[in-house]
């Protein structure tokens, strides 16, 4: 280790430290802008959302008698699930839209999931 040979360099001539601390230069900026969502989309909404869409699922698919009338009753129900959540969006509640696509959504990825199930076991696309 280094051994210290001295003390600190004395400051150079006509150094004089600063009376008070020198004030911020964004003082006389404007304030950031704050963007927030107008309307929030809160839990309830996205719930009630969800729940009628799963209503809506039930009743369209227990209208099918086999797979494929299944599937078809499923996939209009989410085809017209969709378009709800549209018109939500654009005029209504931005919460219960985010509902219905989601559960849409699953609900539609549950049929093609047995559709395609029936088709990796039996070689025949069910739909057709």
């Amino acid at each position: 280790m280094v051994d210290r040979q001295g003390s600190w360099p004395a400051p150079p001539p006509g150094y004089l430290p600063p009376a008070h601390p020198p004030e911020p230069s964004f003082a006389v900026l404007p304030s950031r802008p704050v963007y927030r969502e107008p309307y929030p989309v809160a839990s309830l909404p996205v719930l009630s959302g969800l729940s009628a869409t799963t209503l809506w699922f039930i009743l369209f698919g227990s209208l099918g008698r086999d797979l494929a009338s299944y599937a078809w009753w499923t996939i209009l129900a989410a085809v017209s699930a969709w378009l709800v959540a549209g018109v939500l969006t654009l005029l209504g509640d931005r919460g219960v839209a985010v509902g219905v696509a989601v559960a849409s959504g699953l609900g539609l990825s549950v049929a093609l999931g047995f559709t395609a199930l029936r088709w990796i076991e039996t070689y025949d696309f069910p739909l057709w």
